[in-house]
């Protein structure tokens, strides 16, 4: 079981209220992520200010490019892995994406971990896809293809319905080969493509049960389209992390967390019928309590504790509850 840390790229007025932190905390945060031994650390993604933020919120969040800052993340953190979780592939034109994702792995030598997804909010599609009828998850397959084709072939053409480009050589290709791509999101369609393309699947708050589930719908995918999952398929579950001297304190602490009020905001979208059993889908409890929650999510396939969220409303409670964390919760699994 490997451990990762969000980090508050795009994360302000959602999981985490605002102010949060500056940029040079957010670094901050990763290079503490690194030195507690972390595996990995993953930056979010958004280009604008959500409806539900703005009406709750009198000042803007502070959204930084998570390509940018895992950049500069890697040189300060010369050990942890980054990732995207996730990186919204229908922001983005998949030649100037391969380009930059590659260039990424080069300069942290092959520690890139990309979790792709559709993105959540329709508001920030609207603004840049105006008038144009865009299919989020049609979109996002053929940029999985697209880009797989840009990192492995030469000189590479794609032909699809939202994406075409012809002889494009980009080069210098990633230090990995395959880079691993992970799936992003619990709908069908993220399950479809992590079976029939990518090296993972990257859920967000899902039961121990919901992901033997899951895991099965992509093996069958996988076999429809005769092909075999790679032995080191990662299941990168995100939760939210509350730890409490008793289960009770833990309870009261999430709850009034700005992570609780995020997941409300996702009621009708990504955790649809998935809020009410909050205590079942995030690790709240005492140390030890959640320590068996993992070791049932790590017998059910789960590879990867990604992405973790800690209900903390300031940057020095967020590295204190990291640290608690990497102390006495990651111990009693062996690691």
């Amino acid at each position: 079981m490997r451990f990762g840390v969000a980090m508050p790229t795009a994360t302000e007025g959602m999981m985490y209220p605002i102010p949060y932190a500056d940029i040079e905390q957010a670094v901050e945060l990763a290079v503490a992520a690194d030195r507690m031994g972390y595996d990995s650390v993953w930056g979010n993604d958004h280009v604008s200010t959500q409806a539900y933020v703005r009406s709750e919120f009198e000042d803007p969040p502070r959204f930084y490019d998570p390509i940018t800052y895992l950049t500069f993340v890697a040189a300060k953190a010369p050990r942890i892995k980054i990732g995207t979780a996730v990186m919204v592939l229908p922001f983005r034109h998949p030649v100037v994406a391969a380009k930059q994702i590659a260039t990424l792995d080069q300069l942290s030598n092959g520690r890139l971990i990309l979790g792709v997804g559709i993105g959540a909010y329709r508001e920030e599609f609207a603004a840049m896809w105006r008038g144009r009828n865009l299919h989020r998850g049609d979109y996002t397959r053929e940029c999985i293809e697209a880009l797989q084709s840009l990192f492995d072939e030469r000189r590479s053409s794609y032909e699809g319905t939202y994406i075409s480009f012809e002889d494009v050589e980009s080069y210098p290709k990633p230090v990995q080969d395959p880079l691993p791509i992970l799936s992003g999101g619990n709908a069908p369609g993220t399950r479809q493509r992590a079976g029939a393309l990518c090296q993972g699947w990257m859920p967000a708050c899902l039961t121990v049960d919901e992901i033997s589930s899951g895991m099965s719908d992509i093996e069958r995918v996988a076999d429809e389209h005769d092909r075999e999952l790679p032995p080191d398929f990662d299941v990168a579950l995100q939760v939210a992390v509350s730890i409490g001297a008793t289960h009770e304190a833990a309870i009261k602490s999430f709850e009034a967390s700005q992570i609780y009020a995020h997941t409300r905001s996702l009621s009708k979208s990504t955790l649809k019928g998935k809020q009410a059993d909050y205590q079942d889908r995030n690790l709240i409890g005492t140390a030890d309590g959640v320590a068996e929650q993992i070791a049932a999510y790590r017998d059910a396939g789960v590879t990867t504790m990604a992405a973790l969220l800690f209900t903390c409303d300031t940057v020095p409670e967020t590295i204190e509850a990291m640290e608690e964390f990497a102390n006495d919760v990651i111990p009693v699994l062996g690691q």
